[in-house]
Formats: structure tokens, sequence, C-alpha cells
């Protein structure tokens, strides 16, 4: 057995050399996704295979990060030094890169779940070793495919004396993957090995993520590899994401249990319920702009509310995401759940509250939650909860108090009982979370903000295994009682008129990102009582220089299955799914499809029978346009309300401008009689414009050298000519 000291190394390479002589040349390493990769430890096992072709390599995992690198010269000059200020010194991994660029060597495998969205939808490679998984069979997946060596970044607890660390933002499958491995051994004699890589900058969360230290074989600790933790910069939130988030913010329930994702449509969502619990009435005032009751509100007075969150909410995401923070200091996410029955079913039913009082443990009691004798696990279950003090010890049947009492346990005398209430009760319940979390993932600033929550604080974020999050199984009776009106937000990229939702690829085979738990949250949905699922999307997006529409007849994927509908929401408002024929979905659909493309949506559910002959879209579904909500909403402050950062943002003003004109720029250049266009336009530029030469200093292209140079600095003046 290795001391608490051995375990710590500050070479990579020799830890290698160290878990190579415990499991053999075959290394299958589970690493987690997105922030809690061991970076350098990955890239010494890299290092070690390209050099000693013996050694057969797989390294399994999903959303694997890198710092964002541009193709052409104005995308390098835009993100070069705006990477070097935000990403600062986050290290890439070796084999990503090698990924990316087709080079891996043959006796390295990448294995992936989840694809950071469309990054490789051209890479035959990794089309090739992408891996099918709901999140919650993930881990059952990593140990059939061997895997035998864990490689994770772990946060070090404040005191170094400490025998604990923390998984910090990644116990999703950490926690499970340990367990199995510990298992396996035992019962098949199989080697393993655990590595940690401390970075001090994750921050040190509790609950489940909090282990002791002993479950890791080797751990990498050098002050010299303390890199900033990889933080994706927050996308800008176009009013057509406002406007679903403000649907979606309607048929979220006070008293109730939230997932929401990651992206703008997440941001806007929080933003609308942040303004619906601080200004209610400029919230409810958007809501009749938009006509909301009139549409929609049978769905709502069935399903949401528009009132403020008095009780609040309570999160269970798989994903944890920035937006928990600002709903937390805004006073929503205040909703506190326990991990026992017999508390939180009195907490539902109202019966008590979160302060402790004589009720309290009556209750408990008559619940036969403790005996009337009070054993030893019935004291420290009740001191666990903070229904009895800290500073009590029991011995034999009797509480010993700091203060010299010594009460008999026993709650079958009135005297006893009283004295107990009067000695031995706290102030209010502990073990209580705001959110449950397997991962979490976001800006900068996220990150200080966990960080720099007070510890008693920071342990109402339980971040904890997948498996606790994203299905009921093994834990239903108290997760019933915890998602009580639960909602679970996804967003996806298509929706048939069949009901079939299509979020993770295309037809053609190609995976987009990966199924995640979508799924799972779906599903949960359907079987919690008071549940729904609430899917969203974009009504049209943009594609050869063309609109189209994300809602279609049928597609040739799918990943929600239609006996799976429940809510989708668009811009143009909400299709209420449950329980519809097949005619009432698509007329359901059609409500919240663009105008542009209803009529031949139409057409073809008529030509296929699958709608009467004589159905026309309502009156008030027939003018979904953009410009219409444009106007609508043109007389709100659209800085305060529908804010292009609602929850600010890493890019500089300069930065913001330079991002729109060449978001424009790549947009316009798909078509190539534009491009030649612009490209003559740019070539007879000759003077910057006064307004635009911050800008062009920026891009490094005020003083162009070069026939190059030159026309980039034309084709970005032309454009910054649009939009400053």
């Amino acid at each position: 057995m290795k001391s608490h000291s051995d375990r710590f190394m500050q070479n990579e390479d020799a830890i290698v050399e160290k878990v190579i002589a415990q499991v053999g040349k075959t290394i299958n390493i589970a690493t987690p996704l997105a922030i809690g990769k061991a970076n350098h430890v990955i890239n010494a096992f890299y290092r070690k295979a390209k050099s000693d072709k013996s050694i057969k390599l797989t390294i399994m995992t999903a959303l694997t990060l890198e710092r964002p690198k541009g193709k052409s010269l104005l995308e390098k000059r835009f993100l070069d030094p705006f990477v070097e200020r935000v990403i600062g010194d986050y290290p890439d991994l070796d084999c990503e890169l090698d990924r990316v660029n087709n080079v891996l060597p043959e006796n390295v495998r990448i294995i992936e779940f989840y694809f950071p969205p469309g990054k490789f939808l051209d890479n035959p490679q990794a089309q090739q070793d992408y891996i099918c998984s709901n999140y919650t069979h993930v881990v059952r997946d990593l140990m059939d495919r061997g895997a035998n060596v864990i490689a994770q970044l772990i946060s070090p607890a404040e005191d170094v004396a400490s025998a604990k660390i923390s998984l910090s933002g990644n116990p999703d499958a950490a926690l499970d993957l340990i367990a199995m491995m510990q298992q396996r051994e035992q019962t098949e004699g199989v080697p393993f090995a655990i590595v940690g890589q401390i970075n001090p900058n994750l921050p040190y969360m509790f609950g489940d993520a909090e282990i002791e230290v002993e479950n890791f074989h080797y751990i990498l600790d050098n002050p010299a590899y303390y890199f900033r933790i990889f933080g994706p910069p927050k996308l800008s939130v176009p009013l057509r994401d406002h406007i679903i988030g403000f649907y979606l913010s309607a048929l979220i329930r006070d008293e109730g249990e939230l997932q929401v994702g990651i992206g703008a449509l997440g941001d806007a969502f929080v933003n609308a319920v942040i303004l619906r619990h601080k200004d209610n009435a400029t919230y409810k005032q958007v809501l009749k702009a938009l006509d909301v009751e009139k549409k929609f509100g049978d769905i709502i007075h069935k399903a949401g509310d528009t009132g403020v969150f008095d009780k609040g909410l309570f999160g269970a995401s798989e994903m944890v995401v920035d937006g928990f923070i600002h709903l937390y200091k805004a006073g929503i996410l205040k909703r506190r759940v326990y991990d026992d029955l017999p508390i939180q079913r009195l907490l539902n039913e109202g019966a008590i509250g979160h302060e402790v009082s004589p009720r309290t443990l009556e209750l408990l009691l008559e619940r036969k939650a403790v005996h009337v004798y009070l054993s030893q696990e019935d004291f420290d279950y009740l001191v666990r909860f903070g229904i009895f003090r800290e500073d009590l010890n029991y011995d034999n049947g009797v509480i010993h108090t700091s203060d010299a009492q010594h009460i008999k346990a026993d709650f079958t005398a009135e005297e006893h009982r009283q004295r107990i209430f009067e000695h031995c009760l706290g102030d209010r319940l502990k073990g209580a979370a705001v959110v449950h979390g397997a991962f979490f993932m976001g800006p900068q600033d996220f990150y200080q903000a966990l960080k720099s929550l007070p510890e008693q604080e920071r342990r109402l974020f339980n971040m904890r295994s997948v498996r606790r999050i994203n299905h009921l199984y093994g834990h239903e009776e108290v997760d019933r009682l915890q998602r009580k009106n639960a909602r679970f937000i996804n967003t996806c990229m298509k929706v048939t008129l069949s009901g079939h939702v299509v979020s993770d690829g295309l037809e053609d085979g190609r995976v987009i990102s990966g199924v995640g738990g979508q799924y799972n949250f779906v599903a949960m949905a359907h079987e919690l009582l008071d549940g729904r699922s609430l899917i969203n999307l974009r009504a049209t997006r943009e594609e050869g220089g063309k609109i189209v529409s994300n809602i279609v007849w049928n597609y040739g994927h799918c990943t929600i299955p239609r006996h799976l509908r429940d809510i989708v929401v668009t811009e143009y408002g909400i299709a209420n799914l449950r329980g519809k024929t097949d005619s009432e979905i698509i007329e359901e659909l059609l409500k919240v499809t663009d105008s542009r493309f209803q009529a031949q949506l139409i057409n073809k559910a008529k030509a296929m029978g699958k709608l009467r002959q004589d159905y026309q879209v309502p009156e008030p579904f027939r003018n979904n346009y953009p410009a219409v909500i444009t106007n609508v909403l043109a007389d709100f402050d659209q800085d305060k309300l529908f804010s292009l950062f609602p929850f600010g943002t890493d890019f500089t003003e300069e930065e913001r401008v330079l991002g729109k004109a060449l978001k424009s720029l790549k947009r316009k250049t798909q078509s190539r009689w534009l491009l030649l266009r612009m490209l003559i336009r740019a070539i007879v530029v000759r003077q910057v414009p006064e307004v635009h030469k911050p800008y062009l200093e920026r891009m490094k292209l005020l003083d162009a050298t070069g026939l190059k140079e030159k026309i980039f600095r034309g084709l970005l003046v032309n454009e910054l000519k649009h939009i400053v």
C-alpha cells in the first residue's frame, strides 16, 4: 500500500513507466470529457506510444477541447490575440492535433462518444471511431472496451495534509469507473491504474466529487503544469434566440426542477427567467406583445407559469453551465433538496421547513425515520442532516452535550424527550443541494464564481455520477420527490412533421456531435408525472446562401423518436405534441414554422394523406416572419432585454464588431459570384476611413503590405461599412 506522499510525482514520464509496468503495453485510457482531462499525463502516454510501436494505446473520451485556430489570414489575425488572452496557457493534447491533421500513428486510436459540434464532419478517422452511446451507458461501454487506466484532472484540498482531493467538474464517469475497475481486479485479476493530475485552478467541489487520495495510484503534481482551465467564450444571443428563451421561460413552474444546456439558447432562456423573477411586469409586457396568451395560453396554463419564483428552482443537469450561477445569484435557484426520503417527503408536503424545530424530530419519529430508542445509526443520521448539533456525542444510549448534559436517548419518556428538544437540536437542516450535476464547463468567470463561493454555498452545488443525474434507476423514490415539476430543456437541429427530433447527426451518416444525455432526459420527462421535455430549435437556418426550414417533412436520421415527443419551441411559439395524433402533431408544428415554408409542408402532408384536405393554418400563425417579431418588439429596450451578451463576454468592443464582420464575410463568400464581386470591390479600396482604423489596427492590416493583405484589408473595410 502506497503512503500518501508516495503517490505524488513531478515527472509524467516516470508515471507512464510505472503504469506500463503495472498494466502492460495495452493501454486503454478513459479520460473525462471537456475540462477534466489530465493533459500532461495523456501527452506523456502519447509520446511513449509514438516512440514505442509495441505499445497499443487507445484513448477513450468525449468533447476534446482544442485551442481555437484560424484557417484564413483574417481568422488567424482575429483569433490569435484573443486565444492568448482568454485561453492562456491551456496545453493542447498532442494526439488531438495529430488526429485533426490525420497523422495518428497506427498503434494509437482515439474513441469518442461526443464531438465538439461539427468539428469532425470531414474527418473519416474520427467518424469511424465515434461510439454512439447514451451518457448513462458510457461507463459500461468503457469497461466492455477494456478500460484499464484513468487519467483525470483533480483539484487539491486547501489543507496540504488532507487525505482528500476533488474530482471537481468531472465526477460524471470517474466515480463509477473507479469502483468497477476495483471490483474487476478483485474478481478477475485485471490490473488497472488511476492517475490524477493536480491543478489548483479547478474549483474544489465537495459532495460526491470529494474522494480519498488513496483511490489514485499516481498523482502528477508539478506547479509548472498548473494551466488555465479551458473556458469557451460566450456566444452572442440574437433576437430570435431571446424569443425562444421567453417562450421556454413561460413553461417553468415554481418549486420545480431544471435541466438546461450550454450556448446562446441556454443563455437566452436564463436571461428570460431572471427577467421574469426580477422585473415581472416588463416580462409580461413582452409576452403580451408576442400575443402569448392568445396563441399558447392553454399549454402555459397546463404546464407552466409566468409569475415570480417564491419557492424557487432546483437544478439537476448533466452539464452545469454558468447560467446556474446566474440563477443562484438572482435568488431563483434556491429550492434545496436532500438525499433522504423521509426529509424530502416532509418538505414536499410542506410539513417541515429547513429550520429545525421539535416538530421536525417528532415527524421523523412518526415516519419511523429514527427509532424512539435512538441507536448509534439514528444519532449519526440526525447529526448528518443537522437535526442534532455536531458537538454532541453518543455512547451506549446516552447523548453527551458540550455543556456536560447527559441525556438518555429515549423518546418514550417525556422528560428525556423535552431535554433532547432543549439541548440537542440544530438550527437548520444540513446536506442540502440546489444543484446536482455531472460535469461543468463555462467561461473563466464561471470558474472564478465557483471558487469564490464560501464553502457552505459551494457545497450546495453537488457534483456526482452521471448515473445519479440522467436517469431514475436505483434512486427513483427520492429523485421523484426532488424532481417535482421537472423541465428538461434541450436543443436540436431539426424536427420532422411526424415528431422525430434530429440533434446529433446528418442523414448521410456523419456525426455532428453526439446523443450525450439528451435521450436520457427526454425519456425521464415521460416517466415523471409532472415532468416535461422542452425541445427548442431555430425555425430556419442558412444553407448555401439560402434560408431553409428546420421543421421538415422527414429526415433520414433521428435522435429522439416520435413516441417520445412532447413540447417543441421555436421563435414563433410553442407546439404541444404529447398525446397528439399524427395530424394534430402536424398542425401544432405548422403553427411554429416559418410562414415561408408552411405551404409546401402542408401540400406534402396532404399528398401523403396525413392532413385533411381543407386544412389551413389558423390566422394568428400566418405571419411567422422574422421582420414581424422585430417590429413587434421594436419599442422595448433592446440592450436591456435582448442584449447580445446578457451575461458579459470575453470579447472586446472592437472584437465584437470584427466578429460580426467576419461572420458576414464568411457567409457571403459561400457564393462564388458574390465572392468574385467582393474581391473586385476589395481591390479598388485605396483609403481606410478614419472610423475603421482601430479595427484594421487590431487585425494588423492598417499598414497592409503585399497583394494578399491589401485584398483582405479591402474586404474587411467594405464589410465594416455596413456595421460601423
